[in-house]
């Protein structure tokens, strides 16, 4: 079950980030990034109140509090790379990265022991993911072809994996007890972070304004389904299977926009299943 949380809160967040990058093109990514955080406090909440929480404690909602300002800062340079650079190198060097950091972390400061199968699925996930990524750039703009740091948005994905990192860890400290509650509180932390920078930005068409609620109640769908699979798996493996979200853009690429999957991106495609089932035997 735990696996398969993971997985659900990864087809989540690729749906939010293929939404999400769409619509930071056609308004300011600010403006998207602080209504998605309030639409995912009103999701959270909601969600908290049907969750059973035997003990809400205070440190509890403090490490989910942390988990907020990660996923701020995240979305914040997601949403501007993805505004300003190519969606297929922005997401998956987000994610590796992000993926290394945590399983990292895991293994050497909280003590993970994947088993043997878990930590091929581990080694699999990262050329996966960069395959996925497809290696084009976009007509008059400085794709991977020339250079992975030539990419606009490269740097903007960097600095979101630290926040993707921040975000899954300490989430994943914030025990049982509390349910959904860290979730809430983390959407709120979000909140406070980003309406400072974001609050001029707000003039937005109706409409849209809607999307970008309705796109950060689907990230913090996915981010409950995190906590709920960390109650039930390793983090490290927690972590990797929900990072292999970057699968979904390109799928959905393929048949919403069109688009034609390469070769490289069929291998990490391949390679993001291989990864799922041996992280779920593991």
């Amino acid at each position: 079950m735990g696996a398969l949380l993971a997985l659900a809160s990864a087809v989540c967040y690729g749906i939010v980030d293929f939404a999400g990058g769409i619509l930071s093109r056609r308004i300011p990514f600010a403006a998207v990034t602080l209504l998605g955080q309030i639409g995912g406090l009103v999701l959270a909440v909601a969600a908290a109140l049907l969750v059973p929480a035997p003990s809400v404690t205070a440190t509890g909602l403090a490490w989910g509090a942390l988990s907020g300002v990660g996923s701020a800062a995240a979305m914040w340079f997601l949403n501007r790379g993805l505004a300003r650079g190519d969606m297929s190198v922005v997401v998956p060097v987000s994610a590796v990265t992000s993926v290394a950091l945590s399983v990292l972390t895991g293994v050497l400061l909280l003590h993970d022991r994947p088993t043997p199968l878990a930590w091929a699925g581990i080694a699999v996930t990262a050329p996966a993911l960069w395959l996925v990524s497809g290696g084009r750039g976009t007509p008059g703009r400085r794709g991977v072809r020339d250079g992975l740091l030539a990419s606009a948005g490269v740097p903007d994905g960097l600095l979101a994996s630290a926040g993707v990192a921040v975000q899954y860890l300490a989430l994943a400290q914030a025990g049982e007890s509390g349910g959904l509650w860290p979730v809430a509180a983390g959407r709120a932390a979000a909140v406070l972070v980003l309406l400072p920078p974001s609050v001029r930005h707000l003039r937005v068409p109706v409409r849209q304004g809607l999307q970008a609620l309705l796109i950060g109640a689907g990230a913090a769908l996915g981010l409950s389904l995190y906590l709920l699979a960390t109650h039930q798996q390793l983090l490290a493996v927690a972590v990797v299977l929900a990072s292999l979200y970057p699968a979904l853009p390109v799928i959905l690429g393929l048949t919403l926009l069109h688009e034609h999957v390469n070769r490289r991106q069929a291998v990490g495609l391949w390679g993001a299943l291989v990864a799922t089932v041996l992280l779920a035997l593991g």
